[in-house]
């Protein structure tokens, strides 16, 4: 499953929180249950991948605080 990046982050957790929600739910056939499970998983990294972004964004910025502070 691709994700459209104008979406974002938010809407990218809600989706996958809606996924576990439906697989939990036990209701659905085993090829329904792998195919959200697949964009559960594609979900998953581009979340991760979202979160790591903003992390080194963070490191970055409080870095230059730093620096500024020293100075």
């Amino acid at each position: 499953m691709k994700t459209n990046k104008g979406e974002g982050f938010e809407h990218d957790l809600e989706k996958l929180e809606q996924i576990v929600q439906e697989l939990e739910g036990g209701k659905l056939n085993l090829e329904l249950s792998l195919g959200k499970f697949e964009d559960g998983v594609s979900l998953y990294k581009e979340c991760k991948q979202t979160l790591s972004r903003a992390e080194k964004r963070i490191k970055i910025l409080t870095d230059k605080l730093k620096e500024e502070e020293i100075e």
